[in-house]
């Protein structure tokens, strides 16, 4: 089959691999309908997220429809459509039991192998799915695949990312980056009851799309923030701050304009060892910080069947496609932002 393989910092290569194999018999074979490239898959290709192994298959977020399974596979048939969380889930282990899914002890990530052990990705047209009765959801035919796969991540993602900062209707937030986790999280805002939401970026194409979602604009570039906040709130500044981005510059403008006693949630992966604000600032503050990754597979349910009574159009995030032999470019422009891109997803 055809798939995008990590080669070294800044190559990823379209080329020919084997076809994945049922290997357990909890497994199930997935023909990918559509992939995409997450802000995460970036951290690989810049170096910043080390170990993985050259030709391992890219890419965690996918939909699609099942094309075989294991013999202890009950739920799902050939024929099914389906997506996925980007980790795997048993179903039964403490932390699945709890809803902390993506903690699962027998969990893997897409498009992670290092030194031969892992799970190949899903930018390619198959892929194995270990587990799958526990990990893929079935969706109704009548979603389209695109809208199924970003519950799989940053829609689920952003909705986590909302819960953990404990959205009030008459609170004052802010979301700190507005690419495709931070749009969605003002979605979930919104979906909580918040009532006044703000999105920090400084590209208009995003800002434009979190406005249209009905967020307050606020172009870091051109304008102040945290004065912004403060005149917004009676001087006090955010309840809570929802930080998607993942860097050091966006915890540290999190923790600016959040208000004493106020909640920082965020989801965005970080890759730096020490944290942007000190244990003595935050004492000062009173802060509550929730950190980590988002439990995917617990609220997917909950967002696929709200895809059909919604008002928001999630899949106007996705505003480039591929075909999957221009993986490359597609690598290129969603990391530089060319164009305007927001979300690229990749067509077998």
């Amino acid at each position: 089959m055809n798939a995008l393989v990590f080669e070294n910092i800044h190559q990823i290569a379209h080329t020919s691999v084997a076809d994945p194999k049922i290997l357990h018999p909890t497994d199930a074979i997935v023909k990918v309908a559509v992939s995409a490239v997450c802000g995460s898959d970036l951290h690989v290709y810049h170096g910043r997220e080390t170990g993985l192994d050259a030709g391992t298959v890219m890419g965690h977020e996918f939909a699609g429809q099942v094309v075989d399974t294991g013999s202890q596979v009950r739920r799902l048939k050939a024929g099914h459509w389906v997506v996925s969380p980007f980790t795997t889930n048993c179903g039964q282990c403490y932390y699945c039991r709890i809803g902390l899914t993506c903690r699962c002890t027998q969990g893997q990530l897409y498009g992670w192998v290092q030194n031969g052990h892992g799970l190949h990705g899903a930018q390619a047209q198959y892929v194995r799915v270990p587990l799958a009765d526990t990990t893929l959801l079935t969706f109704d035919a009548a979603m389209p695949p695109e809208a199924a796969l970003l519950v799989g991540d940053v829609r689920a993602t952003g909705y986590y990312c909302a819960v953990q900062a404990g959205i009030r209707p008459n609170g004052v937030y802010a979301v700190v980056g507005c690419g495709p986790v931070g749009l969605m999280a003002v979605i979930a805002a919104f979906e909580l009851g918040a009532q006044q939401v703000f999105a920090i970026d400084t590209i208009p194409q995003r800002l434009q799309l979190a406005q249209q979602y009905g967020a307050s604009p606020v172009n870091a570039a051109l304008q102040n923030p945290a004065e912004i906040l403060q005149e917004a709130s009676e001087g006090r500044g955010a309840d809570a701050v929802l930080e998607a981005v993942g860097s050091t510059n966006a915890m540290r403008l999190a923790y600016q304009l959040l208000r004493p006693g106020g909640v920082i949630s965020s989801v965005g992966v970080h890759t730096t060892e020490t944290f942007a604000f000190s244990p003595v600032e935050a004492y000062d503050k009173n802060v509550t910080f929730k950190i980590g990754r988002a439990p995917a597979r617990q609220y997917m349910p909950q967002l696929l069947e709200a895809y059909f009574t919604s008002p928001y159009n999630t899949t106007a995030i996705i505003t480039h496609r591929f075909a999957l032999q221009q993986g490359a470019e597609a690598y290129r422009i969603f990391d530089t932002k060319e164009d305007g891109c927001i979300k690229a997803a990749l067509l077998p």
